[in-house]
C-alpha cells in the first residue's frame, strides 16, 4: 500500500475569525484517503473539537501566545515529519518560515495570507518589524495562496517573491450545510425590524464602531430596527461602550462566538460587512451563499470586484458611518421583509470547487520535492 503524504495544518485556535473557518472546512474537505491529516492548535490545548473529522489527528500545543510557541512548534515538526505544512493566520506563518530552516528538508510550506499587506501595514496597528518579515520572510514559502487577484499583486509588491509564489485560491464555503442550517427553524430575533445582522472578529479593522454610529442614525427613521453582531475580539469593551453612549440599548445585541451563525440567517432583514479593511472575508461569502441582502463598505478591491452591479448588494461610496448609513437606507427601501437573491457569484466559492484548486496545489507541491529528489 501506498504510503499517503502525511500534511499538517497549522492555526491558532479553531473558531472565531475567517481563517479558523477555512482551516476547518480543509480538515473536512481534503481527503482523508489521499492524505494523512494532522491539525496543529497552536494555542490551544483540548485535543477534540466537533469542527474537526475524527480522521483528522489533532496536536493541541497550549502555547499562551503564538509567539512563545517556537520550541513546541519545532518538536511537533520534527516528530510528525510532514511532507507539507499549510499555515494559516500572518503571525503564525512568520514562526512557521522563521523556523523552517530546522524543519526536515523534505517539508514543503505554504502559507495562506488572509490580509491585504498595503492595508496592514497602513493601520500602523502592526509591530514595526511587520514589514520586515513580509519582504525577507515571506520568500522563504514554497507558496504563498492569496483570495484574490488584488491581495496576490499588493503582496507581490510588498515582497521580494517570485512570480510562482503566488496563486490566487477561492475561500471555500460549505453553501450545502450553510443552506440546510438556516432553513427556518428557531426565531432569533425579538421585534418587527428591520433586522440587521454583521459578524466577525471584533477588532478596528472590521469597523463594527462604524456600524454602531451607521445604526444609530438609521433608527431615526426605523426606530424598531434590531442589530446583532456575532464574533468575539479586543474590542468588545469598546463597543459596548459606544452601544452606550448612542443610546442603543437593547436594540443592539453582542451575541459573542457562534458555531453557526447560518442560523441568524432566517429572520435577518440584511447582512452587513462595515470593515475598514479586508482580504476576502468568509462572512460575506457565507451570508451571500444565505441569500442574504448584502450591505458593505469598500474594504478591499476583492470585495468591490465581487459586488459592484450586483442584485441584492449596496456598496458605501467610502469607508465611513455616514456611507454605511447611506447604503443601509437605500437597501430597506429597495427590498421588502424576507427578501432573497439567488447571488450567483458565490457558486466559485462552494466547498467542492475550493478543495479541488487546494488539493492541485497540494499534489503539485509534493510532486516537485520527487521530482527534485530523484533529478
Amino acid at each position: 500500500m501506498t504510503k499517503r503524504p502525511r500534511v499538517l495544518l497549522l492555526i491558532p485556535h479553531l473558531g472565531g475569525g475567517g481563517a479558523e473557518q477555512v482551516t476547518a472546512l480543509l480538515t473536512r474537505g481534503l481527503s482523508a484517503q489521499k492524505y494523512e491529516l494532522h491539525l496543529g492548535l497552536v494555542t490551544e490545548s483540548e485535543m477534540a473539537s466537533d469542527l474537526v473529522p475524527s480522521t483528522v489527528r489533532i496536536h493541541a500545543l497550549g502555547a499562551s501566545r503564538v509567539r512563545f510557541a517556537a520550541f513546541r512548534l519545532w518538536r511537533l515538526v520534527r516528530k510528525l515529519e510532514p511532507d507539507l505544512i499549510l499555515s494559516g493566520m500572518a503571525h503564525l506563518n512568520f514562526l512557521v518560515l522563521l523556523l523552517r530552516p530546522l524543519f526536515p528538508n523534505k517539508t514543503r510550506v505554504i502559507v495562506r495570507q488572509n490580509a491585504t499587506v498595503s492595508a496592514e501595514l497602513q493601520s500602523r496597528r502592526l509591530p514595526v518589524y511587520t514589514r520586515i518579515f513580509y519582504r525577507f520572510v515571506y520568500p522563504g514559502a514554497d507558496r504563498i495562496v492569496c483570495q484574490t487577484s488584488a491581495m496576490a499583486a499588493d503582496l507581490a509588491v510588498r515582497s521580494n517573491l517570485g512570480k510562482r509564489q503566488v496563486e490566487v485560491l477561492p475561500n471555500p464555503v460549505d453553501a450545502v450545510a450553510i443552506r440546510a442550517t438556516c432553513a427556518p427553524s428557531e426565531d432569533y430575533w425579538g421585534g418587527p425590524g428591520p433586522c440587521l445582522l454583521a459578524m466577525g472578529r471584533l477588532s478596528f479593522e472590521k469597523g463594527f464602531d462604524l456600524l454602531l454610529e451607521a445604526f444609530a442614525s438609521l433608527r431615526l427613521k426605523f426606530p424598531a430596527a434590531e442589530l446583532t453582531i456575532l464574533g468575539t475580539g479586543p474590542e468588545l469593551d469598546r463597543l459596548k461602550g459606544l452601544r452606550k453612549e448612542l443610546r442603543l440599548g437593547h436594540s443592539v445585541r453582542f451575541a459573542g462566538y457562534v458555531q453557526h451563525p447560518e442560523r441568524f440567517f432566517s429572520g435577518a432583514s440584511l447582512f452587513v460587512l462595515p470593515s475598514r479593511q479586508e482580504g476576502m472575508p468568509n462572512a460575506l461569502l457565507e451570508a451571500a451563499t444565505g441569500g442574504l441582502p448584502i450591505v458593505a463598505l469598500p474594504a478591499a478591491d476583492g470585495v468591490v470586484n465581487l459586488l459592484t452591479g450586483k442584485q441584492g448588494a449596496w456598496l458605501g461610496a467610502e469607508v465611513s458611518s455616514r456611507a454605511l448609513t447611506r447604503a443601509l437606507l437605500a437597501a430597506l427601501d429597495s427590498i421588502h421583509p424576507g427578501q432573497r437573491f439567488p447571488h450567483p457569484w458565490v457558486d466559485r466559492f462552494r466547498m467542492e470547487f475550493a478543495i479541488q484548486d487546494y488539493e492541485r496545489m497540494i499534489d503539485e507541491m509534493l510532486e516537485k520535492h520527487i521530482l527534485r529528489e530523484h533529478a
